[in-house]
């Protein structure tokens, strides 16, 4: 497994300062983002799609300090409603994908959107309780008329293009649970999988590890981003799991992110990465920072400081003692 960051932590920096910056920390992968939510401060799609000279400068820069790309991250709605809003996200998508494909990239994050509730709705619709039942049967539409027709279709696409999918599990969005991505997946094909970010299952009441093993078992986790969760109880029994609480009302919060080791500790940490081995998964860490109690670099360094001893770097060959 690699220890990985997505970059867009240092998008202050250039692509050169920040390459030098995370190798410095043992960091050996990063997910760069093309744009969408996460920007494209070090992936400038359209320019490295035009231009294939620039492509093999870029992917050489990056295997100069001794690094891989683990994802090309475009993460937005395109179930937007709001044409021009899904038109965006999707264009970005398949420009990504194609770019990844050429650059031998394996993956494309990003996240499954979420539809309105009928066809002249302006904003998206995210159903989360099963009554009164017009919300069963808005959750029926958005699946059968707009989430499955989309995907399936971009799953096609992927797969054509050599590419997988890594849809974030995220609240907002139709795919944010195991269930809802294996559903998904079921019905589109296996270039659909999981980003998996536990810090998004902490808040939504999921056991991560339990989470990797449902996922792990179908073989659906593409990706995996190391971000932390704390739960302020108090706040919880007040406002719930989905709390609309601003995310810099932090004290007044049910849930917040922190950086890793600052939600749970070290042992948590060493059975997420043991049961990720344990069910497959060989790929990269990539570490996610959204604390707000610290800055980026101090959140990033002590993320790396948890990570690096429970990181498994040599997967056993034969089992000699038995």
């Amino acid at each position: 497994m690699k220890l990985g960051v997505f970059s867009v932590l240092f998008s202050d920096k250039n692509v050169e300062e920040m390459l030098d910056h995370v190798a410095a920390k043992g960091i050996e992968a990063v997910e760069l983002g093309t744009g969408g939510y996460p920007g494209d401060a070090h992936c400038k799609v359209d320019e490295l799609l035009a231009d294939e000279q620039k492509q093999k400068d870029f992917i050489e820069t990056i295997k100069s300090k001794g690094l891989i790309v683990s994802a090309l991250s475009c993460h937005g709605n395109p179930l937007h409603p709001q044409k021009h809003i899904a038109d965006e996200a999707n264009a970005l998508f398949d420009k990504t994908v194609k770019l990844a494909s050429k650059l031998g990239i394996p993956v494309v994050n990003t996240f499954s959107g979420c539809p309105g509730d009928h066809e002249d709705a302006k904003y998206p619709n995210w159903p989360v309780a099963p009554w009164p039942n017009e919300f069963q049967e808005i959750l029926t539409w958005q699946w059968e008329e707009k989430i499955i027709p989309y995907w399936r279709e971009k799953a096609a696409f992927a797969k054509e293009h050599h590419v997988k999918i890594g849809l974030e599990l995220h609240g907002g969005f139709s795919v944010h649970t195991p269930a809802t991505l294996l559903r998904l997946r079921e019905a589109c094909g296996p270039a659909i999988g999981a980003n998996l970010d536990p810090s998004h299952m902490w808040w939504q009441g999921i056991d991560p590890v339990e989470s990797i093993k449902i996922l792990g078992r179908e073989n659906a986790i593409h990706h995996f981003h190391a971000k932390d969760t704390i739960i302020d109880q108090p706040n919880m029994n007040r406002n719930g799991l989905t709390d609309m609480t601003s995310y810099s009302d932090m004290q007044h919060r049910a849930w917040y992110f922190r950086t890793v080791g600052f939600g749970h500790d070290s042992k948590v940490w060493a059975d997420m990465i043991s049961t990720l081995r344990l069910y497959g998964y060989d790929y990269v860490v990539s570490i996610e920072h959204e604390d707000g109690l610290m800055s980026i670099d101090e959140g990033f360094t002590k993320a790396v400081n948890t990570l690096k001893p429970v990181m498994v770097k040599e997967s056993i060959g034969e089992m000699w003692w038995t």
